[in-house]
């Protein structure tokens, strides 16, 4: 067991012998701060799923875009980053800040790695904020010294939910804690939404039950894209609607694209009226 002191004062301990998706998502993307458990499980995971690298590199380049869409064209200045994982290069805060430097930003993640590093890396820039939360626990979320410090709920707001909702089992409803988020928004507010889709149901199963097992219970499932569509019910859909994710707005036609379909991101960005 590994300590770090993150958490207002209090040491909160890092189990490196259990998996954990911020890490094994910060492997993929070719970052340092992971453990050998980390990178035994997406190697595991690579054996159901050859795509995954690459699938999380696009994830990444998609919530790249979106919030440089929405503090670019829509005037977007408040994000909140729920599962935000660990912090890299182009994050959320730096795309909306590079665009505007007053735009605020709050990360939530419940790995303590992601708070001791992210406040590390954010302590001098007091237009953003990194929590230690379950990003399910909305009441705790909306009332953090935090988010009331830095998020005015009288103005738009961007709540983003980018490859997160499949860490959540259906007994917590996903789709019920998008709609608990949406319903403390403005009108004119945005939902970003996208997780792991596949219509393979052997790869479903198999992936799940690995998951399940390697984080003990931290997991829900691989859905299908049917089910995320059902986030998005009551909300106004962004062209180009809901996609695999690297066909979203891509920068140029050259851009990368997903090439396999063992599994997807698909998702889309919404706003509420």
């Amino acid at each position: 067991m590994a300590e770090t002191g993150a958490g207002d004062g209090v040491a909160q301990e890092i189990d490196i012998n259990v998996p954990s998706v911020a890490r094994i998502y910060d492997y993929a993307l070719g970052g340092k701060d992971n453990y050998a458990v980390d990178r035994e499980a997406l190697a595991r995971i690579e054996e159901t799923a050859p795509s995954t690298r690459p699938l999380a590199i696009n994830n990444r380049r998609f919530l790249q875009r979106v919030v440089r869409v929405l503090a670019r064209d829509y005037g977007i200045r408040q994000f909140i980053d729920h599962g935000s994982g660990l912090p890299t290069q182009d994050n959320v805060h730096q795309i909306a800040q590079g665009i505007d430097p007053d735009a605020r930003v709050v990360y939530i993640d419940n790995d303590p790695i992601v708070l001791a590093h992210g406040r590390a890396l954010l302590e001098e820039n007091t237009n953003t904020a990194v929590i230690q939360a379950d990003f399910r626990d909305t009441e705790t979320i909306f009332g953090h010294p935090e988010v009331e410090r830095l998020i005015d709920l009288d103005q738009p707001v961007a709540a983003l939910f980018v490859s997160v909702l499949h860490c959540i089992p259906d007994s917590d409803d996903p789709a019920g804690l998008v709609r608990r988020v949406a319903d403390r928004l403005p009108s004119g507010s945005f939902l970003v939404i996208n997780q792991l889709v596949s219509e393979d149901a052997a790869l479903r199963k198999r992936i799940t039950d690995f998951m399940d097992e390697s984080t003990r219970g931290h997991w829900g499932r691989v859905r299908q894209a049917h089910e995320v569509r059902t986030y998005f019910e009551g909300f106004e859909i962004l062209d180009p609607g809901l996609v695999e994710i690297s066909t979203w707005r891509p920068d140029t036609d050259l851009g990368p694209k997903q090439l396999t379909d063992e599994w997807i991101e698909f998702g889309g960005v919404a706003r509420k009226s």
